[in-house]
């Protein structure tokens, strides 16, 4: 069921930015998140380090050249200390937050991105509306299947 809902997610994904031309986090992004819709803590987790990248993004590129890949590059490797930090440190000093983790290390980076270019209602909202299609035909498929 996990790889079929992945193919089902990429195509969801481009029919959606297809027909709308907004990008839901990214193309793989729905796909990896509707893996883990039943662990609220985990997308939860991944949000906030999306915007955390975003707004040290923003914040570093009034001092630095970052456009194109360099900007591209700066909000992956945000995202993925971001990630490393809320998983491996984080509950070392706060153990209650041992569920808050992070989906991946390059999908935090990847909506980050995409949270620069449309902005963040855009970028949310986009991304409810495809996890919510994802989570119906994942359930419909299952129960067909």
């Amino acid at each position: 069921m996990t790889y079929e809902l992945f193919f089902i997610g990429l195509a969801i994904t481009l029919i959606f930015i297809a027909l709308t031309g907004f990008y839901p986090g990214g193309i793989i992004v729905p796909a990896y998140l509707v893996l883990f819709i039943d662990q609220p803590l985990r997308l939860l987790g991944t949000i906030l380090v999306s915007i955390l990248a975003w707004a040290l993004y923003r914040l570093a590129s009034r001092y630095l050249i970052l456009f194109g890949k360099r900007r591209f590059v700066f909000l992956i490797l945000a995202g993925a200390t971001g990630a490393f930090l809320l998983s491996f440190i984080l509950p070392q000093f706060f153990p209650a937050t041992l569920e808050l983790k992070v989906i991946g290390w390059v999908i935090p980076g990847l909506i980050a991105g995409q949270i620069e270019k449309q902005g963040l209602a855009v970028t949310f909202s986009a991304m409810a509306v495809v996890l919510t299609i994802l989570f119906f035909i994942g359930k419909l498929f299952y129960w067909i299947f």
